[in-house]
């Protein structure tokens, strides 16, 4: 079975498990289409997170597939020319991972070729694909932010004007380097799989595409160099991991946002959170609270381990969550973040529109399970001319405050949003899941999360059901935007529950029902002890499952 979060993705990911593929082929098949298909919510030179578990070793592993700050990236440009800010464009780029940590997946865990699990993802570049509401809207919704590049505006505003839907939408510049890579793959092959492989990692790291990537930035004033690109690797690593309530949950580590779901799980009793009732104001409430507190940790602690100390086996440990939990208050809602940390001050308005995901899951027939997260925006920084690729805007994510732990810093990986995560009963089931939507995903993964584990719903019900969001706490994207207090829920979630919360000390603002701001959860479960598949497609994007 196969659930992401575009049809086609979700159709090209099914051909290779029909073909013979394994659940790593597919899971890559889908993530470099959607870089085709979602090209305004991923880059397919942006970064892809992934959680892989391996049958045979009965092991979960994570590939980063974050890129790092260029090695001549220097943060006093940002304090001293932009007054602490990060500005969209050139200088946001990190080292685009995506490419490779396909490339890194297929060796270690895949079957295929990269040609042959890019096959569908070249279609739909070069032949193209109609574009569909979400697409439509989102490209209005930064129609003028496309307009600051040439080589952005010529593919997202063809002749001045956002494409509307059903119109053909294509990149045949993309299609070139995805084939490019293939290519010079196929020349290698004669030399075995994994010399292919190879030789198309270093078409796009060290070959003609990184050629095109390096002249650009050294006509613009970019950093981003030739040994950045061909020194770069994505980790593989063992997986962070918690035992909630008979459970193993597993997540990237805190490169990433992905232990905060680990953290809020370590906070829940199950049977006292079943006891308040599903969505009831006492169950929003509290989860609501238990959210605050693990983003709190994130934004006190988390960064990239390879450049400061994350103290994550304290942050996931009973005893730290049994301290913690004393600060939740069933009678009053925190006033803004909880300790630790101290919070900037609120901004007013509306959070930002999230600069978004996707996601991928893939279970096959022996029992590998592929969870993914493929994203970068390409609204924020320019498409590399003549190669139909943005290269990873992921520096949005750093701070310029040199306390921060993720602060801007040559060699250093952005704190990443994308997190996918996998859950594993032994015996009963595996579930991976993962969800777009920027700080608000691991909010609605551990909604969705509960209600299969703990309300026993399909997840079908289980990605319908009405959620909600906290944005008590800074915003993981530049210019970080904090709303204390501030809840989002949708239209579904009764008047009575918002008006409780309101009394709670809450600052409710109601999303539309079915909003593709509160995510696009999409889930398999499969249930270990009849082998039976059964997934989630979220109704609030395009999301399809398939599976036989």
């Amino acid at each position: 079975m196969v659930v992401t979060e575009h049809y086609a993705a979700s159709h090209a990911a099914f051909c290779v498990l029909e073909a013979g593929g394994n659940a790593i082929d597919a899971g890559c098949a889908a993530g470099i289409a959607l870089g085709v298909l979602k090209p305004d919510l991923v880059s397919a030179a942006g970064v892809a997170p992934i959680v892989i578990y391996e049958k045979k070793s009965d092991t979960v592993f994570t590939i980063a597939g974050l890129g790092h700050w260029p090695k001549l990236t220097d943060p006093r440009v940002f304090i001293e020319e932009f007054e602490g800010k990060i500005p969209p464009g050139i200088l946001r780029t990190v080292v685009p991972a995506a490419p490779d940590a396909w490339i890194t997946a297929l060796a270690r865990f895949g079957t295929w070729s990269f040609g042959e699990a890019a096959r569908s993802a070249i279609r739909f570049a070069s032949e193209g694909f109609p574009v569909y509401p979400l697409l439509a809207e989102v490209l209005q919704l930064f129609r003028a932010d496309y307009s600051r590049w040439p080589s952005n505006t010529a593919l997202y505003l063809p002749n001045g004007r956002v494409p509307q839907v059903g119109e053909m939408f294509q990149n045949k510049d993309l299609g070139r380097s995805l084939q490019y890579m293939a290519d010079e793959e196929q020349a290698a092959s004669t030399k075995g799989r994994l010399a292919g492989l190879q030789a198309a990692r270093d078409a796009f790291y060290r070959g003609d595409l990184a050629a095109s990537f390096i002249d650009y930035h050294l006509s613009q004033g970019g950093w981003l160099r030739h040994e950045d690109l061909a020194d770069f690797q994505s980790e593989i690593e063992r997986a962070t991991t918690v035992d909630w309530n008979g459970i193993d949950v597993f997540a990237c580590g805190p490169w990433c946002q992905g232990p905060v779901l680990l953290q809020i799980l370590r906070l829940i009793d199950a049977d006292a959170l079943k006891a308040l009732g599903h969505n009831s104001a006492a169950y929003v409430h509290f989860l609501i609270e238990a959210i605050k507190l693990g983003f709190s940790d994130r934004e006190k602690y988390y960064g990239d381990p390879c450049h400061v100390t994350v103290p994550l086996e304290h942050l996931l440990s009973r005893a730290y969550a049994t301290e913690r939990r004393r600060l939740i208050d069933s009678e009053r809602a925190w006033p803004g973040m909880p300790p630790p940390g101290e919070a900037p001050r609120g901004a007013s308005g509306a959070p930002q529109v999230p600069k978004d995901t996707t996601y991928i899951c893939v279970v096959d027939a022996e029992g590998n399970v592929f969870s993914s997260s493929p994203s970068d925006t390409t609204f924020d920084g320019p498409i590399i001319p003549g190669t139909g690729l943005c290269l990873s805007t992921r520096g949005s994510q750093s701070w310029t405050q040199p306390d921060h732990p993720s602060s801007v810093a040559p060699g250093k990986r952005p704190r990443l949003t994308p997190a996918p995560a996998l859950a594993i009963k032994k015996g009963e089931l595996a579930m991976p899941f993962g969800t777009p939507g920027g700080d608000i995903q691991q909010q609605m993964m551990l909604q969705v999360f509960l209600n299969v584990v703990l309300w026993g719903m399909d997840p079908q019900t289980a990605v319908e059901a009405p959620r909600f969001a906290s944005y008590s706490f800074p915003d993981s994207f530049e210019p970080h935007d904090y709303f204390p207090r501030r809840v989002q829920v949708e239209g579904r979630i009764p008047a009575e529950v918002r008006a409780s919360l309101r009394e709670l000390g809450h600052d409710v603002v109601d999303w539309p029902d079915w909003s593709w701001r509160a995510g696009a959860v999409c889930t398999i479960v499969k249930d270990m002890k009849t082998g039976i598949l059964v997934g989630g497609a979220d109704p609030r994007r395009p999301g399809y499952a398939l599976g036989w």
